[in-house]
Protein backbone atom coordinates (compact mmCIF):
# COMPACT_ATOMS: atom_id res chain seq x y z
CA UNK A 1 0.00 0.00 0.00
CA UNK A 2 1.43 3.37 -1.03
CA UNK A 3 1.74 5.92 1.77
CA UNK A 4 0.10 9.23 0.93
CA UNK A 5 1.84 12.37 2.18
CA UNK A 6 -0.22 15.43 2.94
CA UNK A 7 1.41 18.61 1.66
CA UNK A 8 1.86 21.54 4.02
CA UNK A 9 -0.68 24.36 3.66
CA UNK A 10 0.14 28.06 3.54
CA UNK A 11 -2.63 30.65 3.48
CA UNK A 12 -2.88 34.44 3.51
CA UNK A 13 -5.99 35.81 5.17
CA UNK A 14 -7.31 38.82 7.05
CA UNK A 15 -6.52 38.91 10.74
CA UNK A 16 -9.27 38.73 13.36
CA UNK A 17 -9.39 39.74 17.00
CA UNK A 18 -8.88 36.11 17.98
CA UNK A 19 -5.43 36.26 16.34
CA UNK A 20 -4.08 39.01 18.62
CA UNK A 21 -2.12 36.72 21.03
CA UNK A 22 -0.41 34.92 18.14
CA UNK A 23 0.42 38.21 16.42
CA UNK A 24 2.09 39.50 19.60
CA UNK A 25 4.04 36.25 19.94
CA UNK A 26 5.17 36.57 16.31
CA UNK A 27 6.35 40.13 16.96
CA UNK A 28 8.49 38.89 19.84
CA UNK A 29 10.12 36.31 17.58
CA UNK A 30 10.62 38.71 14.69
CA UNK A 31 11.88 41.70 16.70
CA UNK A 32 13.32 40.48 20.02
CA UNK A 33 15.20 43.75 20.56
CA UNK A 34 12.24 46.06 20.02
CA UNK A 35 9.36 46.73 22.43
CA UNK A 36 6.18 44.81 21.57
CA UNK A 37 2.87 46.36 20.62
CA UNK A 38 0.06 46.55 23.13
CA UNK A 39 -2.83 44.14 22.52
CA UNK A 40 -5.09 47.19 22.22
CA UNK A 41 -3.00 48.49 19.34
CA UNK A 42 -3.55 45.32 17.33
CA UNK A 43 -7.26 45.38 18.15
CA UNK A 44 -7.44 49.02 17.12
CA UNK A 45 -5.77 48.28 13.78
CA UNK A 46 -8.10 45.37 13.03
CA UNK A 47 -11.22 47.25 14.06
CA UNK A 48 -10.28 50.45 12.22
CA UNK A 49 -9.61 48.70 8.90
CA UNK A 50 -10.19 44.92 9.02
CA UNK A 51 -9.58 44.52 5.28
CA UNK A 52 -6.05 45.87 5.66
CA UNK A 53 -4.61 43.49 8.27
CA UNK A 54 -3.08 40.30 6.87
CA UNK A 55 -1.81 37.03 8.35
CA UNK A 56 0.20 34.25 6.79
CA UNK A 57 -0.47 30.81 8.28
CA UNK A 58 1.76 27.83 7.66
CA UNK A 59 0.60 24.43 8.90
CA UNK A 60 -1.73 26.24 11.30
CA UNK A 61 0.95 28.53 12.76
CA UNK A 62 1.01 32.31 12.31
CA UNK A 63 4.30 33.03 10.51
CA UNK A 64 3.63 36.46 8.98
CA UNK A 65 1.70 39.62 9.75
CA UNK A 66 1.30 43.06 8.26
CA UNK A 67 -0.82 46.05 9.24
CA UNK A 68 -2.05 48.80 6.93
CA UNK A 69 -4.44 51.73 6.85
CA UNK A 70 -5.49 54.43 4.38
CA UNK A 71 -4.05 57.94 4.65
CA UNK A 72 -4.15 61.17 2.66
CA UNK A 73 -1.38 61.95 0.21
CA UNK A 74 -0.54 65.16 2.07
CA UNK A 75 0.20 63.28 5.29
CA UNK A 76 1.85 60.27 3.69
CA UNK A 77 4.32 62.29 1.63
CA UNK A 78 5.22 64.92 4.22
CA UNK A 79 7.84 64.41 6.98
CA UNK A 80 6.41 62.31 9.82
CA UNK A 81 7.26 59.84 12.54
CA UNK A 82 5.80 56.39 13.01
CA UNK A 83 3.90 57.52 16.12
CA UNK A 84 2.42 60.55 14.36
CA UNK A 85 1.29 58.82 11.18
CA UNK A 86 -0.17 55.74 12.93
CA UNK A 87 -1.88 57.52 15.81
CA UNK A 88 0.55 55.99 18.32
CA UNK A 89 0.13 52.56 16.81
CA UNK A 90 -3.67 52.27 16.82
CA UNK A 91 -4.20 53.17 13.13
CA UNK A 92 -6.25 56.02 14.57
CA UNK A 93 -5.57 58.19 11.51
CA UNK A 94 -7.16 55.71 9.10
CA UNK A 95 -8.97 57.82 6.52
CA UNK A 96 -11.27 56.11 4.03
CA UNK A 97 -11.08 59.19 1.81
CA UNK A 98 -7.29 59.00 1.63
CA UNK A 99 -5.40 58.25 -1.56
CA UNK A 100 -2.62 55.95 -0.30
CA UNK A 101 -2.35 52.67 1.56
CA UNK A 102 0.13 53.07 4.41
CA UNK A 103 2.09 50.07 5.66
CA UNK A 104 2.60 50.45 9.38
CA UNK A 105 4.14 47.10 10.20
CA UNK A 106 5.46 43.81 8.83
CA UNK A 107 6.63 40.85 10.91
CA UNK A 108 7.98 37.54 9.55
CA UNK A 109 8.86 34.50 11.64
CA UNK A 110 12.69 34.20 11.45
CA UNK A 111 12.47 30.42 11.88
CA UNK A 112 10.43 29.99 8.69
CA UNK A 113 12.73 30.61 5.76
CA UNK A 114 12.23 30.01 2.03
CA UNK A 115 8.46 30.41 2.24
CA UNK A 116 8.46 33.90 0.67
CA UNK A 117 6.33 35.16 3.53
CA UNK A 118 7.42 38.78 3.14
CA UNK A 119 6.75 38.67 -0.58
CA UNK A 120 3.24 37.34 0.03
CA UNK A 121 2.50 40.13 2.50
CA UNK A 122 3.75 42.88 0.19
CA UNK A 123 1.72 41.38 -2.65
CA UNK A 124 -1.37 41.34 -0.42
CA UNK A 125 -0.87 45.06 0.16
CA UNK A 126 -0.59 45.74 -3.57
CA UNK A 127 -3.73 43.72 -4.30
CA UNK A 128 -5.64 45.57 -1.58
CA UNK A 129 -4.42 48.89 -2.96
CA UNK A 130 -5.71 48.02 -6.42
CA UNK A 131 -9.00 46.65 -5.10
CA UNK A 132 -9.65 49.94 -3.33
CA UNK A 133 -8.53 52.05 -6.28
CA UNK A 134 -5.75 53.81 -4.35
CA UNK A 135 -2.73 55.59 -5.80
CA UNK A 136 -0.24 53.23 -4.26
CA UNK A 137 1.43 51.86 -1.14
CA UNK A 138 3.75 53.92 1.04
CA UNK A 139 5.60 53.25 4.29
CA UNK A 140 8.69 54.01 6.32
CA UNK A 141 11.21 51.25 5.64
CA UNK A 142 13.87 50.26 8.17
CA UNK A 143 17.57 50.84 7.46
CA UNK A 144 19.04 48.15 9.74
CA UNK A 145 22.54 48.35 8.27
CA UNK A 146 22.99 52.07 8.84
CA UNK A 147 24.44 51.95 12.35
CA UNK A 148 27.31 49.68 11.21
CA UNK A 149 28.15 51.95 8.25
CA UNK A 150 27.64 55.38 9.77
CA UNK A 151 31.33 56.29 9.58
CA UNK A 152 31.36 55.75 5.83
CA UNK A 153 27.97 57.40 5.33
CA UNK A 154 27.47 60.13 7.97
CA UNK A 155 23.87 60.94 6.99
CA UNK A 156 20.95 58.57 6.30
CA UNK A 157 20.51 60.28 2.91
CA UNK A 158 24.05 59.26 1.94
CA UNK A 159 23.46 55.71 3.15
CA UNK A 160 20.22 55.43 1.17
CA UNK A 161 21.93 56.78 -1.94
CA UNK A 162 24.64 54.14 -1.53
CA UNK A 163 21.99 51.42 -1.36
CA UNK A 164 20.37 52.70 -4.56
CA UNK A 165 23.80 52.83 -6.25
CA UNK A 166 24.42 49.23 -5.10
CA UNK A 167 27.53 50.29 -3.20
CA UNK A 168 26.21 48.58 -0.06
CA UNK A 169 23.63 45.95 0.70
CA UNK A 170 20.88 46.51 3.24
CA UNK A 171 18.75 43.43 3.83
CA UNK A 172 15.46 45.25 4.31
CA UNK A 173 15.85 48.02 1.73
CA UNK A 174 17.16 45.66 -0.94
CA UNK A 175 14.22 43.31 -0.40
CA UNK A 176 11.69 46.14 -0.58
CA UNK A 177 13.19 47.44 -3.81
CA UNK A 178 13.01 43.93 -5.28
CA UNK A 179 9.32 44.03 -4.40
CA UNK A 180 8.92 47.08 -6.67
CA UNK A 181 9.17 49.82 -4.04
CA UNK A 182 11.34 52.87 -4.65
CA UNK A 183 12.85 55.12 -1.98
CA UNK A 184 11.78 58.75 -2.41
CA UNK A 185 13.35 60.27 0.68
CA UNK A 186 14.42 59.81 4.30
CA UNK A 187 12.16 60.03 7.36
CA UNK A 188 14.40 61.27 10.16
CA UNK A 189 13.72 60.08 13.72
CA UNK A 190 10.93 57.94 12.32
CA UNK A 191 11.15 55.25 14.99
CA UNK A 192 13.73 56.11 17.67
CA UNK A 193 13.60 52.64 19.26
CA UNK A 194 15.08 51.11 16.09
CA UNK A 195 18.70 51.57 17.10
CA UNK A 196 20.06 49.56 14.16
CA UNK A 197 18.58 52.19 11.85
CA UNK A 198 19.53 54.99 14.29
CA UNK A 199 15.83 55.79 14.33
CA UNK A 200 15.66 56.73 10.64
CA UNK A 201 13.68 55.20 7.77
CA UNK A 202 13.40 55.42 4.01
CA UNK A 203 10.10 56.63 2.57
CA UNK A 204 9.23 53.74 0.27
CA UNK A 205 6.61 54.06 -2.48
CA UNK A 206 4.90 51.66 -4.90
CA UNK A 207 2.64 53.35 -7.45
CA UNK A 208 -0.48 51.54 -8.56
CA UNK A 209 -0.26 51.09 -12.36
CA UNK A 210 -4.04 50.58 -12.53
CA UNK A 211 -4.93 53.74 -10.64
CA UNK A 212 -7.81 55.73 -12.12
CA UNK A 213 -9.02 58.95 -10.48
CA UNK A 214 -12.44 58.36 -8.92
CA UNK A 215 -14.51 59.74 -6.03
CA UNK A 216 -13.42 58.14 -2.76
CA UNK A 217 -17.06 57.86 -1.69
CA UNK A 218 -17.46 55.04 -4.20
CA UNK A 219 -15.13 52.74 -2.29
CA UNK A 220 -17.22 51.84 0.71
CA UNK A 221 -20.36 49.71 1.10
CA UNK A 222 -23.77 51.15 1.87
CA UNK A 223 -24.22 53.24 5.04
CA UNK A 224 -24.57 51.26 8.24
CA UNK A 225 -27.27 52.16 10.75
CA UNK A 226 -27.41 50.84 14.30
CA UNK A 227 -30.60 51.18 16.37
CA UNK A 228 -30.08 51.55 20.11
CA UNK A 229 -32.54 51.61 22.99
CA UNK A 230 -31.70 52.98 26.45
CA UNK A 231 -33.86 51.60 29.25
CA UNK A 232 -34.61 53.97 32.12
CA UNK A 233 -35.34 51.23 34.63
CA UNK A 234 -37.36 51.70 37.82
CA UNK A 235 -36.04 50.24 41.05
CA UNK A 236 -38.88 48.44 42.81
CA UNK A 237 -39.26 45.78 45.46
CA UNK A 238 -39.94 42.28 44.12
CA UNK A 239 -41.27 39.12 45.76
CA UNK A 240 -39.03 36.71 43.84
CA UNK A 241 -36.12 36.57 41.48
CA UNK A 242 -38.53 35.49 38.76
CA UNK A 243 -40.54 38.68 39.21
CA UNK A 244 -37.40 40.76 38.69
CA UNK A 245 -36.57 38.73 35.59
CA UNK A 246 -40.08 39.31 34.20
CA UNK A 247 -39.58 43.08 34.61
CA UNK A 248 -36.27 42.88 32.73
CA UNK A 249 -37.64 40.62 30.02
CA UNK A 250 -40.49 43.04 29.39
CA UNK A 251 -38.05 45.75 28.33
CA UNK A 252 -35.94 43.36 26.26
CA UNK A 253 -39.13 42.31 24.48
CA UNK A 254 -40.09 45.94 23.81
CA UNK A 255 -36.63 46.81 22.50
CA UNK A 256 -36.70 43.73 20.30
CA UNK A 257 -40.12 44.78 18.93
CA UNK A 258 -38.50 48.09 17.99
CA UNK A 259 -35.87 46.00 16.14
CA UNK A 260 -33.13 47.55 18.21
CA UNK A 261 -29.61 46.20 17.84
CA UNK A 262 -28.75 47.12 21.43
CA UNK A 263 -30.81 47.23 24.63
CA UNK A 264 -29.04 49.07 27.46
CA UNK A 265 -29.82 48.79 31.18
CA UNK A 266 -28.54 51.05 33.99
CA UNK A 267 -25.72 50.57 36.47
CA UNK A 268 -26.59 48.33 39.45
CA UNK A 269 -30.14 47.78 38.19
CA UNK A 270 -30.09 44.33 39.81
CA UNK A 271 -30.19 46.00 43.24
CA UNK A 272 -33.93 45.27 43.34
CA UNK A 273 -32.98 41.68 44.21
CA UNK A 274 -31.96 42.89 47.68
CA UNK A 275 -35.64 43.30 48.52
CA UNK A 276 -35.68 39.48 48.75
CA UNK A 277 -33.51 39.56 51.86
CA UNK A 278 -35.27 38.69 55.13
CA UNK A 279 -33.56 41.37 57.19
CA UNK A 280 -32.09 44.77 56.63
CA UNK A 281 -28.43 44.39 55.66
CA UNK A 282 -25.47 46.66 56.12
CA UNK A 283 -24.04 48.12 52.88
CA UNK A 284 -21.21 45.57 52.69
CA UNK A 285 -23.55 42.70 53.51
CA UNK A 286 -25.92 43.96 50.79
CA UNK A 287 -23.32 44.01 48.07
CA UNK A 288 -22.07 40.53 49.03
CA UNK A 289 -25.63 39.21 48.95
CA UNK A 290 -26.24 40.76 45.55
CA UNK A 291 -23.09 39.21 44.11
CA UNK A 292 -24.45 35.75 44.96
CA UNK A 293 -27.04 36.24 42.19
CA UNK A 294 -24.32 36.50 39.54
CA UNK A 295 -24.48 32.97 38.04
CA UNK A 296 -28.25 33.08 37.58
CA UNK A 297 -28.10 36.65 36.28
CA UNK A 298 -25.51 35.78 33.63
CA UNK A 299 -27.37 32.73 32.41
CA UNK A 300 -30.73 34.52 32.29
CA UNK A 301 -29.46 37.58 30.42
CA UNK A 302 -27.48 35.54 27.91
CA UNK A 303 -30.57 33.48 27.13
CA UNK A 304 -32.58 36.68 26.60
CA UNK A 305 -30.03 38.04 24.13
CA UNK A 306 -30.15 34.88 22.05
CA UNK A 307 -33.90 34.36 22.30
CA UNK A 308 -34.82 37.94 21.36
CA UNK A 309 -31.95 38.31 18.87
CA UNK A 310 -30.65 41.50 20.46
CA UNK A 311 -27.40 42.64 22.03
CA UNK A 312 -27.88 43.56 25.68
CA UNK A 313 -25.64 45.87 27.69
CA UNK A 314 -26.59 44.46 31.06
CA UNK A 315 -26.08 47.62 33.09
CA UNK A 316 -23.74 46.50 35.82
CA UNK A 317 -23.80 43.94 38.59
CA UNK A 318 -21.49 43.45 41.60
CA UNK A 319 -19.36 40.36 41.12
CA UNK A 320 -17.02 38.57 43.52
CA UNK A 321 -13.60 37.90 42.04
CA UNK A 322 -11.52 34.77 42.56
CA UNK A 323 -9.58 36.46 45.36
CA UNK A 324 -12.74 37.43 47.23
CA UNK A 325 -12.94 41.09 46.19
CA UNK A 326 -16.12 42.72 44.89
CA UNK A 327 -16.03 44.57 41.58
CA UNK A 328 -18.73 46.49 39.74
CA UNK A 329 -18.93 44.77 36.33
CA UNK A 330 -20.85 45.59 33.17
CA UNK A 331 -21.72 42.44 31.25
CA UNK A 332 -22.44 42.62 27.53
CA UNK A 333 -24.60 39.78 26.25
CA UNK A 334 -24.39 39.40 22.49
CA UNK A 335 -27.04 37.75 20.38
CA UNK A 336 -24.58 35.11 19.22
CA UNK A 337 -24.45 33.81 22.81
CA UNK A 338 -21.09 35.26 23.80
CA UNK A 339 -20.67 37.28 27.00
CA UNK A 340 -18.13 40.06 27.59
CA UNK A 341 -17.25 41.84 30.82
CA UNK A 342 -16.07 45.38 31.49
CA UNK A 343 -15.02 46.21 35.05
CA UNK A 344 -15.60 49.63 36.53
CA UNK A 345 -12.14 51.17 36.72
CA UNK A 346 -12.90 53.99 39.16
CA UNK A 347 -15.28 53.18 42.03
CA UNK A 348 -16.71 56.35 43.53
CA UNK A 349 -15.69 57.33 47.08
CA UNK A 350 -19.12 56.11 48.21
CA UNK A 351 -18.67 52.71 46.54
CA UNK A 352 -15.26 52.28 48.10
CA UNK A 353 -16.38 53.37 51.59
CA UNK A 354 -19.80 51.73 51.90
CA UNK A 355 -19.46 48.70 49.65
CA UNK A 356 -15.68 48.13 49.59
CA UNK A 357 -15.82 47.83 45.80
CA UNK A 358 -12.44 47.55 44.11
CA UNK A 359 -11.49 49.06 40.76
CA UNK A 360 -10.84 46.93 37.70
CA UNK A 361 -7.65 46.65 35.65
CA UNK A 362 -8.56 46.92 31.97
CA UNK A 363 -10.69 48.75 29.46
CA UNK A 364 -11.03 47.41 25.90
CA UNK A 365 -13.37 47.74 22.95
CA UNK A 366 -15.79 44.83 22.56
CA UNK A 367 -16.38 43.34 19.08
CA UNK A 368 -20.04 43.00 18.08
CA UNK A 369 -21.97 42.34 14.88
CA UNK A 370 -22.47 46.13 14.65
CA UNK A 371 -18.79 46.91 15.01
CA UNK A 372 -16.65 47.52 18.09
CA UNK A 373 -18.29 49.22 21.08
CA UNK A 374 -17.10 50.51 24.43
CA UNK A 375 -18.65 50.45 27.90
CA UNK A 376 -17.77 52.80 30.76
CA UNK A 377 -19.73 52.52 33.98
CA UNK A 378 -20.99 55.85 35.38
CA UNK A 379 -17.98 57.54 37.09
CA UNK A 380 -15.60 56.07 34.49
CA UNK A 381 -17.20 58.36 31.88
CA UNK A 382 -15.69 61.29 33.79
CA UNK A 383 -12.14 60.15 32.94
CA UNK A 384 -11.44 61.09 29.29
CA UNK A 385 -8.39 58.81 28.94
CA UNK A 386 -10.59 55.70 29.08
CA UNK A 387 -12.94 56.83 26.31
CA UNK A 388 -10.01 57.86 24.13
CA UNK A 389 -8.49 54.40 24.41
CA UNK A 390 -11.80 52.85 23.35
CA UNK A 391 -11.99 55.22 20.37
CA UNK A 392 -8.44 54.29 19.39
CA UNK A 393 -9.42 50.62 19.55
CA UNK A 394 -12.21 51.31 17.06
CA UNK A 395 -15.29 51.88 19.23
CA UNK A 396 -17.91 54.00 17.50
CA UNK A 397 -20.58 53.71 20.17
CA UNK A 398 -19.93 54.14 23.90
CA UNK A 399 -22.48 52.83 26.39
CA UNK A 400 -22.62 54.45 29.84
CA UNK A 401 -24.88 52.69 32.35
CA UNK A 402 -25.15 54.91 35.43
CA UNK A 403 -26.79 55.30 38.84
CA UNK A 404 -27.07 58.70 40.51
CA UNK A 405 -29.21 59.82 43.42
CA UNK A 406 -29.68 63.52 42.58
CA UNK A 407 -29.58 65.96 39.72
CA UNK A 408 -26.01 67.11 40.37
CA UNK A 409 -24.69 63.56 40.11
CA UNK A 410 -26.76 62.94 36.98
CA UNK A 411 -25.45 66.11 35.34
CA UNK A 412 -21.84 65.16 36.01
CA UNK A 413 -22.39 62.00 34.01
CA UNK A 414 -24.47 63.76 31.34
CA UNK A 415 -22.03 66.59 30.70
CA UNK A 416 -19.04 64.26 30.63
CA UNK A 417 -20.84 61.85 28.30
CA UNK A 418 -21.53 64.73 25.91
CA UNK A 419 -17.87 65.77 26.12
CA UNK A 420 -16.75 62.21 25.32
CA UNK A 421 -19.03 62.21 22.24
CA UNK A 422 -17.52 65.46 20.98
CA UNK A 423 -13.85 64.79 21.65
CA UNK A 424 -13.94 61.22 20.29
CA UNK A 425 -16.48 61.82 17.52
CA UNK A 426 -18.58 58.82 18.46
CA UNK A 427 -22.05 58.15 19.86
CA UNK A 428 -22.67 57.86 23.61
CA UNK A 429 -25.70 56.10 25.10
CA UNK A 430 -26.52 56.67 28.77
CA UNK A 431 -29.06 54.64 30.77
CA UNK A 432 -29.94 55.43 34.40
CA UNK A 433 -32.12 54.16 37.24
CA UNK A 434 -35.23 55.83 38.62
CA UNK A 435 -37.49 54.96 41.57
CA UNK A 436 -36.41 54.00 45.07
CA UNK A 437 -35.73 51.07 47.39
CA UNK A 438 -36.43 52.28 50.96
CA UNK A 439 -34.78 49.35 52.78
CA UNK A 440 -31.56 49.17 50.77
CA UNK A 441 -28.63 51.06 52.27
CA UNK A 442 -26.81 53.52 49.98
CA UNK A 443 -29.15 52.82 47.05
CA UNK A 444 -32.41 54.28 48.29
CA UNK A 445 -33.25 57.00 45.73
CA UNK A 446 -32.37 57.53 42.06
CA UNK A 447 -32.39 60.37 39.56
CA UNK A 448 -31.96 59.93 35.81
CA UNK A 449 -32.67 61.33 32.38
CA UNK A 450 -31.23 58.77 29.97
CA UNK A 451 -30.05 59.95 26.57
CA UNK A 452 -28.53 59.02 23.23
CA UNK A 453 -25.87 61.62 22.43
CA UNK A 454 -24.01 62.53 19.26
CA UNK A 455 -21.08 64.70 18.26
CA UNK A 456 -22.01 68.34 17.63
CA UNK A 457 -21.69 68.89 13.89
CA UNK A 458 -23.86 69.18 10.80
CA UNK A 459 -24.69 65.47 10.19
CA UNK A 460 -26.18 65.13 13.69
CA UNK A 461 -29.03 66.51 15.79
CA UNK A 462 -28.79 70.26 16.36
CA UNK A 463 -28.10 70.02 20.09
CA UNK A 464 -26.14 66.76 20.00
CA UNK A 465 -29.06 64.76 21.42
CA UNK A 466 -30.49 62.04 19.20
CA UNK A 467 -33.04 61.04 21.87
CA UNK A 468 -33.65 61.48 25.59
CA UNK A 469 -36.21 60.35 28.14
CA UNK A 470 -38.36 62.38 30.47
CA UNK A 471 -36.81 62.77 33.90
CA UNK A 472 -37.47 60.16 36.57
CA UNK A 473 -40.06 58.02 34.78
CA UNK A 474 -39.68 54.43 33.66
CA UNK A 475 -39.38 54.44 29.88
CA UNK A 476 -37.00 53.92 26.97
CA UNK A 477 -35.22 56.16 24.45
CA UNK A 478 -34.67 54.84 20.93
CA UNK A 479 -32.59 56.24 18.08
CA UNK A 480 -30.99 55.19 14.80
CA UNK A 481 -27.27 55.92 14.71
CA UNK A 482 -25.64 56.19 11.29
CA UNK A 483 -22.06 55.05 11.41
CA UNK A 484 -21.34 56.62 8.03
CA UNK A 485 -22.16 60.03 9.58
CA UNK A 486 -19.40 59.41 12.10
CA UNK A 487 -16.97 58.52 9.34
CA UNK A 488 -17.92 61.68 7.45
CA UNK A 489 -17.49 63.86 10.56
CA UNK A 490 -14.09 62.35 11.27
CA UNK A 491 -12.99 62.89 7.67
CA UNK A 492 -14.32 66.35 6.89
CA UNK A 493 -16.28 67.74 9.83
CA UNK A 494 -16.18 71.32 11.04
CA UNK A 495 -13.74 70.06 13.66
CA UNK A 496 -11.82 66.75 13.51
CA UNK A 497 -10.81 66.00 17.06
CA UNK A 498 -9.35 62.57 16.44
CA UNK A 499 -7.38 63.50 13.34
CA UNK A 500 -6.14 66.84 14.65
CA UNK A 501 -4.46 65.47 17.77
CA UNK A 502 -0.84 66.54 18.13
CA UNK A 503 0.80 63.13 18.07
CA UNK A 504 4.15 64.90 17.97
CA UNK A 505 3.50 66.49 21.39
CA UNK A 506 1.61 64.04 23.55
CA UNK A 507 0.29 60.53 23.93
CA UNK A 508 -1.27 58.33 26.61
CA UNK A 509 0.99 55.53 27.86
CA UNK A 510 -0.77 52.58 29.50
CA UNK A 511 1.01 50.43 32.05
CA UNK A 512 0.53 47.21 30.06
CA UNK A 513 3.74 47.94 28.16
CA UNK A 514 5.35 50.23 25.59
CA UNK A 515 4.21 50.35 21.98
CA UNK A 516 6.26 49.65 18.89
CA UNK A 517 6.13 49.83 15.14
CA UNK A 518 8.24 48.01 12.58
CA UNK A 519 8.29 47.67 8.82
Amino acid sequence: MTEQRQSATLTVRNATLADVPEILALQDRAYPNLPPDLPGMIRGQIQAFPEGQFLVEYEGDVVGWCATFIISEALAMSPHTWAEITGNGYAARHDEDGEWLYGMEVAVDPTRRRLRIGQRLYNARKQLCQAWGLKGVVFGGRLPGYRRRRKAYPTPEEYLAAIEAREVKDSVSNFQMRMGFEPVGVLKNYYPEDTDSLGHASLMVWRNPKFVEMPSAGRRPDPQTVRVAAVQFMARAVESAREFERNVEYFVDVCSDYRADFCVFPEMFTVALLSLEKRRLSPQESIAALSRHTPRFLEFMSQLAVRYNINIVGGSHPTETDDGEIQNVAYVFLRDGSVHAQEKIHPTPNERFWWNIKGGDFVHAIPTDCGPIGVLICYDSEFPELARRLADEGARILFVPYATDDRTGHLRVRYCAQARAIENQFYVVTAGNVGNLPDVENMDVNYAQSAILTPCDFPFARDGIAAETSENVETIAVADLRLDDLAEARRSGTVRNLRDRRFDLYRIVWNDGPGAGRN
